[in-house]
């Protein structure tokens, strides 16, 4: 997303709890970086203040972060469920308002992109408070869109499976024909395909 972003000629800034090892570097942008957990509202507030500070505008946000560990639903903990809702769904909606008091102040606003996930609408016994979450998530996206309109844009990109470095560790060879067999595509999808999706909402 950040490479797709620095080519059409944003800046960006990204935040994640660690640094990554080495800066998203294309061309003659560097990505900023920012240590932040977007669970914290506190964190998500001076993430948008350094953003508005380097950059002197707000234009895109997009609401990336999120994931779950397979758990059996029935012997995981109240914590735990609560902990994938607040990653989920409850930080989108914080960065969300956070950045939506930014883009309401600019002529032209801006943009905000959530990352969904097809288990919203087919859920998996293995991940039911990440579905649950999303298909909150969603619901959220659509009720943002009016309540933040005609300035701000809200959009889903609602994610089917893709081909990246840790889904290898799940699908061999075989598997990944398997997988590709189903979809009308006849291929996984790519981070590139996410990213281009997240661009055009926002270039717009």
């Amino acid at each position: 997303i950040v490479t797709a972003f620095h080519k059409a000629g944003y800046n960006v800034l990204v935040c994640a709890r660690s640094e990554p090892e080495e800066p998203i570097v294309d061309g003659d942008r560097t990505a900023l970086f920012m240590a932040a957990d977007v669970r914290d509202p506190e964190h998500v507030d001076a993430v948008i203040a350094h953003a508005k500070q380097e950059f002197g505008r707000l234009d895109v946000l997009i609401n990336n972060a999120g994931g779950t560990p397979v758990a059996d639903v029935t012997t995981a903990s109240p914590r735990f469920h609560r902990s994938i809702v607040d990653l989920n769904m409850l930080a989108p909606l914080t960065f969300s308002i956070a950045a939506n008091r930014v883009m309401q102040e600019q002529p032209e606003g801006g943009s905000i992109v959530f990352i969904s996930s097809v288990a919203a609408m087919f859920p998996e016994a293995e991940a039911v408070s990440y579905a649950a979450a999303k298909a909150g998530l969603d619901a959220l996206s659509i009720g943002l869109s009016k309540a933040l309109a005609p300035k701000v844009r809200v959009n889903t990109v609602t994610v089917g499976l893709v081909a990246t470095p840790d889904s290898a560790q799940f699908y061999t060879d075989d598997a990944d024909k398997n997988v590709a067999a189903r979809i009308p595509m006849q291929r996984m999808g790519t981070p590139e395909d996410v990213a281009n999706a997240c661009l055009l909402l926002c270039d717009s």
